[in-house]
């Protein structure tokens, strides 16, 4: 949890500095100057008796959250989110609340695979960025009204990564659709991933055996750059962060899928 979560928090609980202190032992003075600036860098363990006392508790039931239930979409918030159970996988987008089925073999194997092929890839290069597969929860907007859980993902600053969350948008985002998510996908997250400042997005689909690239970097004109590419299963597809020497082959990644699920004849 950074400096702004834990102000967010603070204001939720309505605890004065004095409160802060009290529960966390640490001296009112130190905390007004964490909380108002003064305080570039705070000790770790000072950041962590913090977060102790403003981190939202977590119940263990949905039950015990009864706004779940009585408010509209729309009006969610990551109190919310945080208050259901650890079991129950959802994405909050704008204060929406949409529910996440399990995922397929189908899925799965789509997203070890392109995981894989990244993860490999920064190990023989020696890169400087992560990546991560689903589940792992990312404060897109750095708000308290969107957290999303993208089924691949590659950061480059590490200082967005919070262990609790990626705080901010990683350089890099894939989905892999379905018929229940394509529209989700393409229309909702298509647009949240381009404003928050994603810059490469790829959306994976196994049934139609495509994939679309959505490039988001901006052109030597120094205008947004919104250009879109479709490529099959039968195709190598680069990753626009490495400048393309990175190439995703979904040959082999179609063939995986081969084996579990054979494709239909038309």
């Amino acid at each position: 949890m950074n400096i702004s979560q834990m102000l967010y928090y603070k204001q939720l609980k309505g605890y004065s500095y004095d409160k802060i202190s009290e529960l966390s032992g640490i001296p009112k003075g130190t905390v007004q100057k964490i909380f108002t600036g003064v305080t570039k860098s705070p000790r770790y363990d000072t950041l962590r008796a913090l977060e102790r006392v403003l981190e939202p508790e977590q119940p263990d039931c949905v039950t015990e959250s009864p706004a779940y239930h009585v408010k509209r979409q729309g009006e969610y918030t990551l109190d919310d989110y945080y208050a259901l159970p650890e079991e129950r996988r959802v994405e909050l987008i704008d204060g929406v609340i949409y529910d996440m089925t399990a995922p397929t073999t189908v899925h799965q194997t789509a997203v070890l695979q392109v995981a894989f092929q990244i993860e490999r890839y920064i190990d023989e290069h020696g890169g400087d960025c992560v990546s991560f597969i689903a589940p792992v929860d990312v404060q897109l907007d750095c708000d308290d009204r969107t957290m999303v859980q993208p089924d691949v993902v590659i950061l480059c600053d590490l200082s967005k990564n919070l262990n609790r969350c990626i705080y901010g948008a990683p350089d890099f985002v894939a989905e892999v659709s379905s018929p229940s998510t394509r529209k989700k996908d393409l229309r909702i997250k298509l647009g949240k991933y381009a404003a928050a400042g994603v810059r490469e997005y790829w959306m994976i689909d196994p049934e139609r055996r495509q994939v679309i690239v959505y490039w988001f970097e901006p052109s030597d004109s120094d205008e947004k750059s919104d250009t879109v590419t479709i490529y099959g299963f039968e195709e190598q597809v680069p990753v626009q962060i490495y400048d393309g020497d990175l190439k995703i082959d979904f040959e082999k990644i179609a063939k995986k899928l081969e084996r579990i699920q054979p494709l239909h004849r038309r």
